[in-house]
């Protein structure tokens, strides 16, 4: 009974490892064939445009956060007090030089100045009675001096309520637009009382925003900076026209201003913008297009296209330092030199040593990879 069942198992071992070799045996001729079909396909070619590396001069740039401000902008405040008997303030409307915008009541100098005209009247007519009696000996030069000088007294009483008048009307000191405001006819106003504010209509606007004292060190009159107002990707132009003296002893930044020619699109003064400042001097820096740069965990890079040894021309992945975009084009800091050709429309296809086929247009890149995805969806 043992010897039978040694047999049996010595039998069921030889059909599981003579069916192991069978299988090994048939896995290593398919693996052999697939490897031959491999090396009779050709090796596949990823379609891409490439751009060429030029040098262009660049200047490092910084952000900061300034603020409108009219050429001429002012709080209105009355010098006198007094009760409020016109009132022609409109928010928003613009006014020219000289417009009166609010009136107080003056009838009490008004009625002054009729008391003062008729004592300078009296005061006239003494002054040439004495003159007269001064020609025929019988007034003193004295008398003539003193009548004079109450002469000379009324006229300038009559000066003096002339100018209280005019204080207590108050005119637009230039060509602005009316702000805010609530004022009503009878109501009194306190001295120095906040009336509205005037902001100046002009053909430019300032700018005025904070640096750090080593950008404020290399800023000069005259050097370009570029507004952005909230929501807007154009810039507005704008020149520097002022680098504070001081900087701030807390924050180390100095106030600077700059002016923008041309406020039709600029917003209101007071308004919040954002301006990008130069840094440094410019310099020489490489530049590639936006679609040649890519990012990545292992960070910035480019495909460089160049000939292997039998001079088939294969991509070779650069890690690049990139900078500031300009227009369409990342600035490369380090990493490239100009000259070199780098993949720029279908880069994102590659890797290290993919052979590549140059396209002219970048149309017919999009169009062979659509065609390529379409092929594989129709595979079973």
């Amino acid at each position: 009974m043992n010897r039978r069942s040694w047999i049996g198992s010595s039998l069921l071992l030889v059909a599981v490892v003579a069916a192991g070799g069978s299988l090994a045996a048939w896995k290593y001729a398919s693996i052999q064939e697939a490897d031959a079909v491999s090396a009779n396909q050709p090796e596949p070619i990823e379609s891409v445009t490439v751009a060429v590396a030029k040098e262009r001069e660049h200047r490092r740039t910084t952000t900061s956060i300034g603020t409108v401000l009219a050429l001429r902008s002012i709080t209105l405040r009355n010098e006198r007090p007094g009760t409020v008997r016109r009132v022609m303030l409109t928010p928003g409307q613009i006014v020219d030089t000289g417009t009166v915008l609010v009136a107080l009541d003056v009838s009490v100098e008004e009625a002054e100045l009729k008391a003062q005209k008729a004592q300078a009247t009296l005061a006239e007519t003494m002054l040439r009675r004495m003159q007269r009696l001064g020609q025929n000996r019988v007034a003193s030069d004295t008398d003539v001096d003193r009548a004079r000088a109450e002469r000379d007294v009324a006229l300038a009483q009559m000066a003096r309520t002339r100018a209280v008048m005019a204080r207590k009307t108050i005119r637009a000191p230039f060509r602005a637009r009316v702000g805010m405001a609530d004022l009503h006819p009878g109501q009194y106003l306190e001295e120095g009382t906040q009336l509205t504010t005037l902001q100046g209509v002009d053909d430019a606007v300032h700018v005025a925003f904070s640096v750090p004292q080593l950008v404020a060190a290399s800023l000069r009159e005259g050097d370009s900076v570029d507004v952005f107002a909230t929501g807007d990707e154009d810039p507005i132009a704008a020149k520097t026209i002022a680098v504070d003296a001081r900087v701030d002893v807390t924050t180390r930044n100095a106030m600077v201003r700059a002016r923008i020619e041309g406020a039709a699109n600029v917003p209101a003064p007071g308004a919040s913008v954002r301006v990008r400042v130069p840094v440094g001097p410019p310099r020489m820096a490489i530049a590639v297009p936006a679609s040649a740069l890519r990012k990545g965990p292992g960070g910035d890079h480019v495909f460089v296209i160049a000939p292997d040894k039998e001079g088939k021309l294969r991509s070779r992945l650069r890690a690049v330092q990139s900078g500031a975009m300009l227009g369409d084009e990342f600035v490369i800091l380090a990493g490239l030199s100009a000259g070199e050709q780098v993949a720029a429309s279908g880069s994102f296809k590659l890797n290290e040593g993919t052979l590549v086929a140059i396209a002219s247009d970048p149309a017919a890149v999009a169009s062979r990879v659509d065609d390529r995805l379409t092929k594989k969806e129709a595979r079973p």
